[in-house]
């Protein structure tokens, strides 16, 4: 049980440190706010030509040529409705006959719980077209690590619990992609344009840590292969995060001003959610949305970027609810250059009308792929009897048994 005293304590005893981190965001948010509402008239020309040195063009995350067309950073939504019934039906109108997709993952692993290593991870997948009929696919699958996979086939017991986490990745990266051929050819059969959802980023950054670097080629190769497909079969992607800490127009807007630091802890969304000297936020209202960015970071892995040496994903931040920060849109570059950039944002707006807030589908692929603490205990039980049946060795740890009766 949590000791509601005890955490409210600890949380006071802390108080002046959360107050000192908020102001110092507080002196730099706005400023930043301000510095990025001033590239509104520029064209990504000059943007790009201003953070260019003599040393030549630094990795940056760059404004796309929306910023040209739209002469500002941030393209307001422009539809208001009076209740959720007219979102609903505008909702409705956009995703009529509109294949979309998701698949989201959850994962078991007893660690030291159990005699011999063993995990499993469970891929759920959910597929509407939206017809009149109202007919979905709903499916789920269950992938099983066994020791030698967990054990790295003889070396120490290093970092399994990471080895389950990718092998989740790489298993929905998988069905996205399977989503993606099954649709390739909507154009010449006269279809809406499909859209997978994928509940991540697009984009993996370079890892330091040697023992990182096996995951980190894994979760690379899963993204660059859903990267290729999706270019190849004309189908776009959405890497959905909600709460985005990511740093990339920060990181522009101190590029601009000649290499400036601004506080560790701010981010973009944090960025355009600020009220810069009076001045309503960026993304005021629901819907409204930031032009496309080009996502260049100093760290991220060479494969994210295509010969001539330019990024194959980038951004866009949606305003999906009313007071909390917007969610971060990795969409491959191809989709911007083939103009589909305003339909898929389209479609995750109307998503977000149906779920509330959230995107409908991946919101229904969640539930379906979520294990409970029931259902760990319901695993330990079937690997028993699957040992048992089998003639192999495996038990629970004592520990592991007695929580499992109390809890």
């Amino acid at each position: 049980m949590l000791y509601r005293a005890h955490l409210i304590a600890a949380l006071e005893e802390r108080r002046e440190e959360f107050a000192r981190f908020e102001r110092a965001l507080r002196d730099e948010v706005g400023g930043a706010a301000a510095a990025l509402r001033s590239l509104s008239g520029k064209t990504a020309d000059e943007v790009r030509r201003s953070v260019t040195s003599s040393q030549g063009e630094p990795r940056v995350t760059l404004p796309s040529d929306e910023l040209d067309s739209a002469g500002a950073v941030v393209l307001p939504f422009g539809e208001a409705w009076r209740s959720h019934e007219e979102a609903r039906r505008w909702a409705l109108r956009v995703l009529e006959n509109r294949v979309t997709f998701a698949a989201d993952g959850s994962q078991i692993f007893p660690g030291r719980e159990a005699t011999v290593p063993v995990a499993a991870v469970q891929i759920a997948c959910f597929e509407n077209p939206h017809t009149p009929s109202g007919d979905y696919t709903k499916e789920s699958f269950v992938s099983v690590l066994t020791p030698a996979e967990l054990l790295g086939d003889g070396r120490a017991y290093e970092s399994p619990d990471q080895l389950v986490g990718v092998r989740r990745f790489e298993l929905e990266a998988e069905a996205v992609c399977a989503f993606l051929e099954r649709r390739r050819g909507w154009r010449a059969r006269g279809e809406r344009m499909p859209l997978a959802f994928f509940d991540n980023t697009l984009v993996i950054s370079s890892r330091r840590k040697d023992t990182e670097v096996l995951f980190s080629k894994r979760y690379t190769a899963a993204l660059s292969e859903l990267l290729r497909l999706s270019r190849e079969c004309e189908v776009p992607v959405v890497g959905y995060v909600d709460n985005s800490y990511a740093p990339d127009i920060r990181d522009l807007l101190e590029a601009l001003q000649a290499g400036a630091r601004t506080a560790g802890g701010l981010f973009d969304a944090k960025i355009l959610r600020a009220r810069a000297e009076g001045a309503p936020p960026l993304l005021r209202s629901w819907g409204d949305r930031t032009i496309f960015w080009h996502c260049r970071r100093p760290n991220l892995a060479a494969s994210f970027y295509d010969e001539a040496g330019e990024p194959l994903v980038g951004f866009v931040y949606l305003q999906t609810t009313a007071d909390c920060n917007p969610a971060r849109l990795d969409i491959p570059a191809w989709a911007q250059a083939s103009g589909l950039v305003p339909e898929v944002a389209d479609v995750v707006r109307a998503e977000c009308v149906v779920g509330n807030g959230y995107p409908y589908a991946i919101e229904t692929a969640d539930q379906a792929a979520v294990m409970s603490a029931n259902d760990r205990s319901e695993f330990l039980h079937l690997v028993e009897e699957f040992a048992a049946r089998n003639g192999l060795e495996f038990a629970v740890a004592r520990k592991a048994a007695s929580k499992g009766r109390r809890r």
